[in-house]
């Protein structure tokens, strides 16, 4: 260990991670009570201290993998938190992210075991600290990044209909979208691909159901939902 910087105040660095999901046409987050002093249960997002070892990216994925058991999610930097009092406990700058994940992909044993929980993005609680500001920049950058890169099937199953996906659009916006202009706008996209599925449980004609492909959209540079 080295003496430079001694002179220096010791800053702590932190990451915290906001993750969205989509269930039952709601736009959701994840949080939970945090079990630690200051604030200690308060609601909060799920977070940790970067180690001397790794990356932000590194201390993020970690974190998150940590919480969800899933790895290779989508995952963006918000920005960074420093305000002097953000923390009572000590001077703590937090780097915020925001991942994107299918609810049905993150297993109820792992909420239990964390004690989180999805709460919709327009009932939010008062959370921890700068939270809730963490968490309206994250939704902006993830309303501004949907208009140009198919980011939301992130938080779509594989297979999906047209009307789960009007209506993923529609939560992030926080505006009802005509149908038949969502519609005809889908149509000219050759990477949401119709297939020969139907799912019967939304309505009982069926409805057909759709998938992203990938390889189509990574010809087509021209994406505006």
């Amino acid at each position: 260990m080295t003496t430079f910087y001694s002179e220096f105040q010791k800053v702590f660095l932190s990451v915290d991670c906001i993750i969205f999901g989509f269930e039952e046409n709601k736009l959701k987050i994840l949080i939970g009570k945090r079990n630690m002093d200051p604030g200690r249960g308060e609601w909060s997002l799920y977070g940790g201290f970067v180690r001397g070892d790794e990356s932000l990216d590194a201390a993020a994925n970690r974190t998150l993998f940590e919480l969800t058991g899933l790895r290779k999610v989508y995952m963006r930097q918000v920005g960074a938190f420093g305000n002097i009092d953000r923390d009572p406990g000590e001077r703590v700058v937090s780097v915020a992210y925001y991942a994107l994940i299918n609810v049905k992909d993150y297993p109820v044993k792992l909420m239990q075991e964390h004690g989180v929980e999805w709460v919709d993005i327009d009932n939010i609680p008062q959370l921890y600290s700068d939270h809730n500001e963490m968490v309206r920049q994250a939704r902006k950058l993830m309303k501004q990044k949907m208009k140009t890169n198919p980011v939301g099937f992130e938080l779509l199953p594989g297979l999906f209909t047209l009307t789960q996906l009007q209506r993923l659009y529609e939560a992030v916006n926080g505006e009802e979208m005509d149908k038949r202009n969502f519609r005809k706008r889908v149509k000219e996209m050759n990477y949401i691909e119709k297939t020969d599925l139907i799912d019967k449980q939304s309505s009982r004609r069926g409805a057909s159901l759709y998938r992203f492909n990938k390889k189509a959209f990574n010809e087509d540079s021209n994406f505006k939902l």
